[in-house]
């Protein structure tokens, strides 16, 4: 392919079964993506030649691979890797991994009353955790990670419409998360960051029902020695391992700042390091667990 054609996108949604690969689909289609739903990974190389052949009329495609065509799983390694060392493509390669914690994926078999592919008893955990075991190396491999335990289906549309518009222009991001460990950890952050360690606002009685978000709060936590000492620390780290993510082709990196609760530690350092990276990186900041209980640490 000539060097100055367009480059060709392709992004492969794979991840457990249930945990919203058809949301995901159907979000590509709405974003202009050549979709194809359950292609066989040996067929994959003929594909590529299909769209080298379209002469830029498929220069987004999106290819949903799952356990339904699990006999021909094995091939697909071989053929991200036979795209990624081709020298004479120009495409650009992404793998989405969808994922949501077990128990989310058995209540959505429940409330489907659908079997999964991989229950031979007819119980869904036990192909569940079959699956999770099947597509461990999947997950490693993935640039993109996405737990939607939490997510409605408007939800996930949203989270894929924002990074795949803004991968467009920035091919980049940090994806800076604060969370509370009594919800449980995030499943789709690269990195974890443990700050129940430095003095909690939530045991100063005023102070309590505010979040990070607020001037006093964030005040609070930021003006202990040992919270300096982390951040410089942190940032230290994070200029060190940023830069190698992006030229190992990630697209994003998601970093969780994890307190007790989710609601003040964890949301002013998201804050805090969101703004520090800023200028340098396309910075997208949420707090998964700060509307979460009345009571929240």
């Amino acid at each position: 392919m000539n060097s100055s054609r367009e480059e060709i996108e392709i992004v492969i949604i794979t991840g457990m079964s249930g945990a919203g690969k058809t949301v995901a689909v159907q979000s590509f289609e709405d974003l202009g993506y050549f979709c194809v739903d359950n292609l066989p990974p040996a067929l994959i190389p003929k594909f590529i030649e299909l769209i080298e052949g379209s002469n830029g009329k498929m220069s987004k495609v999106a290819l949903v691979m799952d356990l339904r065509g699990r006999k021909f799983f094995d091939h697909l390694f071989d053929a991200i890797d036979a795209i990624s060392l081709a020298p004479h493509l120009h495409f650009k390669l992404q793998i989405l991994f969808l994922d949501a914690k077990d128990a989310k994926l058995v209540q959505r078999y429940k409330e489907t009353r659908r079997s999964h592919p991989l229950a031979s008893d007819g119980l869904p955990l036990e192909g569940i955790k079959l699956e999770r075991e099947m597509l461990e190396e999947m997950k490693g491999r993935a640039q993109q990670i996405i737990d939607t335990t939490d997510l409605k289906p408007i939800q996930l549309r949203e989270r894929i419409t924002q990074q795949f518009t803004l991968n467009e222009r920035h091919p980049f991001s940090i994806n800076m998360m604060s969370f509370g460990f009594k919800y449980g950890m995030p499943i789709d952050a690269d990195l974890v960051f443990d700050v129940r360690f430095l003095p909690n606002p939530h045991y100063i009685d005023h102070m309590r029902p505010k979040t990070g978000l607020e001037e006093e709060v964030s005040s609070y936590v930021l003006k202990w020695t040992e919270t300096q000492q982390f951040i410089e620390k942190l940032t230290d780290l994070l200029q060190f391992m940023l830069p190698q993510y992006k030229r190992e082709g990630k697209s994003q990196v998601v970093v969780g700042i994890g307190c007790t609760g989710g609601k003040h530690r964890s949301v002013t350092l998201a804050e805090y390091f969101g703004k520090e990276f800023a200028d340098e990186y396309k910075v997208h900041v949420r707090h998964r667990d700060i509307d979460k209980g009345k009571e929240t640490k």
